[in-house]
């Protein structure tokens, strides 16, 4: 298996230990009387300096050669450390612990076979033993250290995928927020708008007053068109739902939603029972305005003509209701607006984000029911 060498196996460190071999050598050959020839020495250190390459692709089998040359000769303890180092930065303990052994052992016999005559053999038991812990201390320190910044590494990379993944479902859910702003504001007016001109394009014979009133009431309704959308857009840039000059619109602002359809044609009979309706909060309001838009928008599409039943009911503490009516077969044959069809899935939405329910169905005779439940905390 090929390992990668470990921070202290590096060009500068295997040059490091090729002139320590060359200083023993050098120092073995000074002394007056050596135990062995000189020769071995010089091929013992160059053997050692030979198989670091061979240690690092194959870290065991190398590091024990090397001891085995340790054994012989002091020329191959620079190498023989290293290797014991290497192990124990690549491997597991027990691994390491074994190579360790294995050095220390081999330094041992050197030390019967080969005694250094200013360093007693116990002396010489002790420097060895605490040399080969502390190399593998080290290399497995050195493991642990390398593990922890891989650890670290790898979690900051995956918290970086997290909040880019945070990142685009907000963009996400920031354009679905835009979408369903725009089409809550837009519809409802467009929706009055067509009304007023299908009226010019079906009585083209009406007074000069009435086509004159209706092309102004087209023209208003474009201006205010177009001002809603700028407020929409300035709310959302804001990251806010109201920037105080443009508060956005609740309970109190039905009145005006209803007379602008009345306005237009529609029959809106408009029951209310809600008790305490300041203590709503604003979340609440905004979503009850908005089910009661889109109930408005949908019945001039679907069912022009035909008049809507609007009823509100509710309470602190207990679920404000809205709930609109109308036939979706209406007598006078009023052409039917088409629609996009994600207005209720859209609206379905924005309920279910205030914590209430909304449901919508077609009944045997024929009447078109939208309701909703939001929930009214206590004050």
């Amino acid at each position: 298996m090929n390992e990668s060498p470990p921070l202290a196996v590096t060009v500068g460190t295997v040059a490091a230990i090729g002139a320590l071999t060359v200083a023993t050598i050098w120092g073995l050959a000074t002394t007056n009387a050596p135990a062995v020839p000189l020769a071995v020495d010089i091929a013992a250190g160059v053997a050692a300096c030979a198989l670091m390459p061979v240690m690092l692709r194959w870290p065991v089998p190398g590091a024990l050669a090397l001891a085995v040359l340790a054994a012989v000769s002091p020329a191959a303890t620079p190498a023989s450390g290293t290797a014991t180092l290497h192990v124990a930065g690549v491997r597991p303990f027990r691994v390491a612990a074994r190579v360790g052994a294995a050095a220390i052992a081999a330094h041992l016999i050197r030390g019967l076979w080969r005694p250094s005559e200013s360093l007693p053999f116990v002396w010489w038991l002790v420097l060895v033993v605490a040399t080969g812990a502390a190399l593998v201390g080290w290399g497995q320190w050195t493991q642990a250290r390398r593990a922890l910044v891989d650890s670290l590494r790898e979690r900051a990379e995956r918290a970086e995928a997290e909040q880019a993944r945070h990142v685009a479902e907000a963009r996400a859910a920031e354009r679905t927020r835009i979408a369903r702003e725009m089409h809550d504001v837009l519809a409802h007016r467009l929706s009055l708008l067509a009304t007023y001109a299908g009226a010019l394009e079906y009585r083209p014979d009406a007074p000069a007053e009435q086509l004159a009133r209706a092309a102004g009431v087209i023209r208003s309704g474009v201006h205010q068109a177009l001002d809603e959308l700028r407020e929409v857009i300035s709310v959302l840039r804001a990251d806010e739902l109201s920037d105080g000059r443009h508060p956005a619109p609740g309970l109190s602002d039905l009145d005006a939603l209803v007379t602008e359809s009345r306005d237009a044609g529609t029959r809106v009979d408009v029951e209310t029972r809600v008790r305490a309706p300041e203590d709503l909060p604003g979340t609440a309001g905004r979503t009850a305005y908005r089910v009661v838009q889109e109930g408005l928008t949908n019945a001039r599409k679907h069912a022009p003509g035909a008049p809507v039943r609007l009823v509100l009911d509710g309470q602190p503490g207990g679920l404000l209701t809205v709930e609109l009516s109308n036939r979706t077969r209406p007598d006078e044959p009023w052409p039917a607006i088409n629609g996009s069809g994600t207005g209720l899935i859209g609206l379905t939405e924005r309920v279910r984000l205030a914590g209430g329910e909304l449901d919508h169905a077609v009944g045997t005779g024929g009447e078109f029911r939208l309701r909703a439940r939001i929930p009214w905390p206590a004050s």
